[in-house]
């Protein structure tokens, strides 16, 4: 511990020093020679992200949002400026840069035929520090204006780490830790010490209980803190979300092939079909697909799965536009591993248990499969130049049917495989419409979104649960293992009454309206003010075999949260703090019949945003306290009751760093510390941490060098790694079991160029053994290599 504390010393007294030299140098290029311009396309709309440099020079720079750009500290003399961006024409122009003058420039850029890879290929800027997002406050707001804390996972990130499967994307989101895969193969990860699921996608509403594949991802965003005023509180934890952003259509015409193979059998093929498809650049389309097939590590596991996500934009005017995005998708899998442990047994410890690192206890022949079609619409009306409308549209499906286990350990020896054989199909709906505004009253610059929204889910379960024979997992004899087969499975299930078998129906809507309005007190200091208002309606569990229902409620919930920033340097370095709430809605009644409340979650924020040196360096360090009331817990005085007087807190540091120290040189690194602990709980929790909250100290780093010039340019370089203190996978007074913690380290190599890549990719390269929250041993040293080609 002393040695920790010293670390944090050490750590502030360099970040002070750090922060004081930003601002000293901040302020310092004010008074040196600059060049300032805007890059716009030829019909006069404002790029962002085009890439900017003078030859022969350091001084590069990537243009904002409006198209603006700036390069500081640029010696007087004539050069070359320049732009690229990807789909457009290189454009080089001359300039003269005066002493004591800045040099202003307008670069019009022009479609090429010439499909040029992107120009993060070719430049050294912070090409994986792409922060500006519309979805975190719902409407346009640069990270430095905005008081919620974020992380952004890029695809460029993505591609370079050779990504193949959705949770693999974690590993870059500080706090995230080790993947939690459900037997459906939908997953969820860590968020500030909650456990947080992918429920989110294009900010409303994807709600599908099955696998994910990245093949479609433009960006994966981690938006931090009961987020429950502009998202619905039904899909989100009090940690935060995990909003995945899809692929859109754009007006440049390329086509990307790719195809992945390695260990355990590992093929994968992706491919990515953009393309105008009226001349004008009135419609477009863009079509994202895969195919995978994997075995597991272990004896038995395999998945398959094939998806494929068309979209389209329809440009009725320079006012009115349609987007349709959709995704469908086919898994085919065993069921990962889902492990108890023996309560009254001596092993403590996942490591102590003597179970097999390589055995699954299952069979290829207990698979699952699993179905999904996501449809999501969008339509943007531009009332005036201050004003614009917006439509949302989500429907949702997805189905499983087939086999999924557990686990459970009844002696120091010896576990029960149990199977449930699902059919279970789930259908969501939400609808949304926003107006979103940029105005001023009485001088003051007012962003404002207001919106209504609509959600449904309705779900159907039809699962029988079958136990097996118990097994020795120590010394496992041959006919023990015979059981775990289809044919047994179902014989035993063929026996089973019909009241044995879990048959209902639930069907639940929620009717919201919000608005959040971010006021721009000075030029540099904002108020961010958002309340939103939440009737829930679960209609119950209804039974078909009685025509029952049963456990329905209705329930009212508002959700506030207010937000302040100071941009101590403007667009550099800000100060923010923030109010945030969150809410669960909860059924039921006390011993005396009172009806419980929403479950809230209350936090409050303080920290620091850092966009330095000409986007070199972004940074984020902040420090919350979330503190979760109206939970259950046993009634000690009423047996099967439950008081509402629970509280959990969780309080912690977050850190991320994002930066580009010279050009070909990219670093991305983050560090989470969270204390969580019941305040108030049942009996045996008290003062414990929840055992669902994970490691407290959870650390990720990626460094990747690129080479820039010369006859070796586009070869690259990356190596990175995950850190995860020791958790807990139970954790009362009563009993502790506990989970080691991890290092795991990866490395990649590859040569990019403009019309092909090739790469490998090292997975855990020390063969590290580890488990998830679940005791699912992880992935041990796995080698990817790939290839892509673009035409």
């Amino acid at each position: 511990m002393q040695n920790l504390l010293a670390y944090y010393r050490h750590f502030l007294l360099v970040f002070t020093l750090f922060l004081c030299s930003t601002i000293s140098l901040a302020r310092d290029n004010d008074h040196r020679p600059a060049v300032k311009g805007s890059v716009v396309t030829s019909d006069g709309k404002p790029v962002d992200g085009a890439s900017v440099r003078l030859k022969g020079t350091h001084a590069e720079a990537i243009t904002e949002e409006d198209g603006t750009f700036t390069l500081w500290d640029v010696h007087p003399g004539q050069y070359e400026l320049e732009v690229l961006y990807l789909g457009y024409a290189p454009v080089t122009e001359h300039i003269e840069v005066h002493p004591h003058h800045v040099a202003a420039v307008t670069v019009k850029l022009s479609v090429t035929q010439q499909q040029l890879t992107e120009v993060t290929i070719t430049t050294g800027f912070n090409r994986f520090n792409k922060k500006e997002t519309d979805d975190v406050a719902r409407l346009p707001l640069k990270n430095m204006e905005n008081p919620q804390v974020y992380t952004v996972v890029t695809k460029e990130l993505m591609k370079e780490q050779l990504i193949t499967d959705y949770n693999s994307a974690f590993k870059n989101i500080p706090g995230a830790g080790v993947p939690v895969v459900y037997n459906q193969g939908r997953s969820a990860m860590l968020s500030r010490g909650f456990t947080t699921a992918n429920l989110i996608r294009n900010s409303i509403s994807g709600f599908v209980y099955t696998n994910i594949d990245p093949a479609n991802l433009e960006a994966l965003e981690a938006i931090k803190g009961p987020s429950g005023t502009l998202f619905n509180s039904s899909q989100i934890s009090f940690g935060g979300l995990f909003n995945r952003v899809t692929k859109k259509p754009n007006e440049n015409r390329k086509t990307e092939i790719s195809y992945s193979g390695g260990s355990y059998n590992l093929n994968r093929l992706t491919w990515d079909i953009n393309t105008p498809i009226k001349s004008d650049n009135s419609v477009l389309m863009r079509i994202n697909g895969a195919l995978h097939t994997e075995q597991s590590f272990q004896d038995y596991g395999f998945t398959r799965s094939a998806m494929i996500a068309p979209s389209f934009i329809y440009k009725a005017n320079d006012k009115l536009s349609f987007l349709i995005d959709m995704e469908a998708s086919m898994y085919n899998a065993t069921s990962p591993i889902r492990l108890a442990p023996y309560a009254s047994g001596k092993a403590t410890n996942i490591k102590d248990m003597g179970i097999d690192y390589f055995k699954s206890f299952t069979n290829n022949s207990l698979d699952y499969k699993t179905q999904q079609l996501n449809f999501y619409g969008q339509i943007n009306y531009q009332l005036n130049s201050n004003w614009k409308l917006q439509t949302f549209f989500t429907r949702t499906y997805s189905a499983t049917k087939g086999y999924v286990s557990s686990l459970t350990a009844v002696t120091d020896s010896t576990l029960r495989p149990t199977f449930q054989r699902e059919n279970f199909p789930y259908n969501g709906t939400e609808l949304q419409q926003n107006i979103v505004g940029d105005f001023h009253i009485a001088g003051i610059r007012n962003r404002m979104v207001a919106g209504i929204d609509f959600y449904n889910q309705r779900s159907d379960r039809n699962t029988p649960t079958i136990v097996l024979p118990t097994i020795n997992y120590q010394h496992v004899k041959p006919s023990e293992y015979y059981f775990l087969n289809v044919d047994k499975v179902d014989s035993i299930a063929a026996r089973l009454p019909i009241r044995s078998f879990s048959n209902y129906r639930t069907n639940q809507y929620t009717y919201s309206a919000y608005v959040s309005d971010v006021v721009n007190i000075t030029d540099q200091l904002s108020a961010m003010l958002s309340l939103r208002v939440d009737h829930f309606e679960d209609k119950g569990n209804y039974a078909p075999y009685y025509d029952t229902s049963t456990l329905a409620y209705q329930q009212n919930a508002l959700s506030p949260k207010l937000g302040l920033v100071y941009q101590v340097v403007k667009d550099q370095v800000s100060l923010f703090g923030n109010y945030m709430n969150g809410f669960n809605n909860q059924g039921g009644t006390d011993f005396s019949g009172n009806s419980f409340k929403p479950q809230h979650a209350n936090q409050w924020e303080a920290g620091i945003k850092l966009d330095a040196f000409h986007h070199r360096l972004s940074s984020t360090i902040s420090y919350y306290h979330i503190k979760v009331e109206n939970t259950l817990r046993d009634d000690p005085d009423h047996a099967n009751f439950s008081l509402q007087d629970g509280t959990q807190l969780s309080k912690g540091v977050e850190a991320e760093v994002i930066a580009n120290p010279f050009g070909g040189l990219n670093i991305v690194a983050g560090y989470t510390y969270n204390d969580n602990k019941y305040i108030q709980a049942k009996a045996n929790m008290i003062g414990l941490r929840p055992a669902e909250a994970g490691p407290q100290h959870l650390a990720n780093l990626w460094m990747s060098y690129h080479i820039m010039n010369g006859g070796a340019k586009g070869l690259g370089f990356g190596v990175g790694g995950n850190y995860g203190s020791s958790a807990f996978q139970t954790n009362t007074s009563t009993f502790t079991f506990t989970i080691p913690s991890y290092k795991v380290l990866d490395a990649t190599v590859y040569y990019d160029r403009p019309t092909f890549r090739v790469g490998v990719k090292v997975d855990n390269i020390m063969n590290e053994r580890y488990w998830s929250f679940r005791l699912a041993p992880q992935m041990p040293t796995r080698v990817t290599a790939n290839i892509t080609l673009r035409f």
